[in-house]
């Protein structure tokens, strides 16, 4: 059974969750409070946002190609204050691209589609090529 639009790659949580996690991050709430309020073990959010983290420039990059793959008129990226948030900022780019082209899709689920649902694999070359 394939759950690529559901689920990432090794994770036992769906994609909603595990992003909902990257989410809060980026509004400076720490992984004790964020695992507290999405009912995840702290050890497993934490996880969560160090792989993330870790694969930022790689999310960011991978992201970034898919934006402009979906919207080769998409203004200049710029920098939104570090690689967490340039990463995560890519990624709405890249959903804001598909939703503009293709169609409303939940965000995350689509995030694990465009990522081959790679996005906290700990290896970068697992991400699909870009159209």
């Amino acid at each position: 059974m394939l759950l690529v639009d559901l689920c990432l790659l090794r994770r036992q949580y769906e994609a909603e969750v595990i992003g909902a996690a990257i989410e809060a991050k980026a509004r400076g709430l720490g992984y004790v409070r964020i695992a507290r309020e999405l009912g995840v073990p702290v050890g497993t959010v934490r996880a969560w946002l160090r792989r993330f983290a870790r694969n930022a420039e790689t999310i960011r990059s991978h992201f970034t190609r898919w934006a402009f793959a979906l919207d080769a008129e998409l203004a200049p990226v710029a920098p939104a204050g570090g690689l967490f948030a340039d990463a995560l900022e890519a990624i709405g780019m890249a959903v804001r691209a598909w939703v503009l082209r293709l169609g409303l899709r939940a965000t995350w689920p689509l995030v694990a589609v465009l990522s081959g649902g790679a996005l906290l694999a700990t290896r970068g070359d697992l991400f699909p090529a870009v159209p």
